[in-house]
């Protein structure tokens, strides 16, 4: 099967839209979800946790060294895990969002394919009934 014709299955599949959903909703809540983490879920925890600042957090591997004059003569090289607690976070919360709405869509798709098709009217029946007995009429006179 050549790329091309593969692809095109994939995209007519609703794989593709599911996937352009998750991307866009995932990118425009970013911003939204770092702000609740940062600003709202984060400092509460800190508090608990005995007044941590997680974006703070790091294990200094070398302290900053100063000269005679005050000024910072090598910067400190340390490892932020805070910030990447943060991010995880962060990525957790968009990733059951863009999961609830997946869900939710796959759930409405589920149940438009559930429903019986309508009765067609009396008019398509009666010409489908007429189509019949043609077809078996003419199975006879041969």
């Amino acid at each position: 099967m050549s790329i091309l014709k593969e692809f095109r299955e994939f995209a007519l599949k609703g794989n593709f839209v599911d996937l352009a959903i998750a991307v866009v909703l995932g990118g425009a809540s970013g911003k939204v979800v770092t702000a609740l983490v940062d600003r709202v879920i984060m400092p509460p925890v800190g508090i608990v946790l005995g007044k941590v600042n997680f974006s703070e957090l790091k294990f200094v591997l070398q302290e900053a060294t100063l000269g005679p004059d005050g000024k910072e003569l090598t910067k400190e090289v340390a490892i932020g895990y805070g910030a990447a607690l943060q991010s995880l976070l962060d990525f957790l919360i968009v990733s059951f969002i863009v999961f609830l709405i997946v869900r939710a869509m796959n759930r409405f798709k589920k149940q438009a394919a559930a429903e019986p098709p309508p009765e067609p009217p009396a008019q398509e029946k009666l010409l489908g009934e007429i189509r019949d007995l043609l077809k078996k009429s003419a199975k006879t006179a041969k």
